[in-house]
């Protein structure tokens, strides 16, 4: 028996995505949303969590570190995010969190299924419909440190914040973001972190 621990800040998607899998043989499946993800895991100790990289608010990032911690009693849940190719941020740093399955939110349920079944065994499972947004991934344009400032940006901080959070000058965070409003092809600061929340990035 696989046990299945699906997440999702959706109730109803949540509720209806997990009964379709409870059907499926091999499957015992436990559902939450992404505020007490953590909680569960550690209690259920699931061999496989399947999360929906979006959360409520449509932004940022979920913590998906938060499912697989390293000493939970043997080894971590084996990870299957459910992803858009439109969202390539969030494919680049599903990956970097150690992320085995990648299944297209706009694809069949048995892709899911496929997907849970190929983690547990520690294999990579990847959408070829996703192929697209992690093409677009390897080509994002910011640095580690303009994510850092734009990060910080779009939390509401200021230049004089930014600068004392990160140790940098004023005019070297102004330069970050003149960079990050080019690169991104904005208008403004404002505008920027529209366009990388809404890729993903931040």
């Amino acid at each position: 028996m696989i046990r299945v621990l699906l997440v999702h800040d959706v109730c109803l998607v949540r509720s209806v995505l997990a009964e379709w899998l409870r059907r499926e043989p091999g499957l015992v499946v436990d559902d939450t949303p992404w505020q007490g993800a953590a909680a569960r895991v550690r209690s259920l100790c699931p061999d496989v969590c399947a999360a929906d990289l979006d959360g409520a608010d449509g932004q940022g990032m979920p913590p998906l570190g938060e499912l697989c911690p390293p000493g939970i009693g043997g080894r971590p849940p084996a990870l299957v995010v459910l992803a858009q190719a439109s969202r390539p941020g969030l494919l680049k740093r599903a990956a970097e969190a150690g992320a085995l399955g990648f299944v297209d939110k706009a694809g069949s349920p048995d892709r899911l299924v496929g997907a849970i079944r190929s983690v547990a065994k520690r294999e990579r499972f990847v959408d070829a419909s996703l192929g697209f947004g992690f093409l677009k991934a390897a080509q994002m344009p910011l640095t580690r440190r303009e994510l850092s400032v734009l990060s910080l940006a779009a939390a509401g901080a200021s230049i004089a914040e930014i600068a004392g959070s990160l140790h940098l000058s004023l005019g070297t965070v102004r330069n970050y973001m003149a960079s990050i409003t080019r690169k991104t092809g904005a208008r403004n600061r404002i505008d920027a972190i529209r366009i990388s929340q809404g890729e993903g990035w931040v």
